[in-house]
């Protein structure tokens, strides 16, 4: 589990990759962040309010320190949505 070093917790983890099979859930997921760029997910403020939309979205409720987690994690990867490598990559991470 790479992500536990991120200082993700496994429990929430297994959680809501849970809640992401549902497909209604995974739809409204897919229409939120359709249109994302590299850009937004390298904007610190754009990513903290994904991030309270998607925890809000699946009724996960975080501390201020795990939402800096998730925050400092996705800028640290930069991701492309664009790219099908990065989106590989973040799917072994954590499958």
């Amino acid at each position: 589990m790479s992500y536990v070093k991120y200082g993700f917790d496994p429990v929430q983890v297994e959680r809501i990759k849970f809640k992401l099979k549902n497909p209604a859930v995974k739809e409204r997921v897919k229409m939120m962040m359709k249109g994302v760029t590299k850009y937004d997910l390298q904007d610190r403020t754009k990513v903290r309010r994904f991030v309270d939309q998607l925890s809000s979205l699946l009724g996960e409720s975080m501390t201020p320190q795990q939402k800096e987690h998730l925050v400092s994690f996705v800028i640290s990867q930069k991701i492309d949505p664009n790219n099908t490598f990065h989106l590989i990559k973040l799917w072994g991470m954590f499958r």
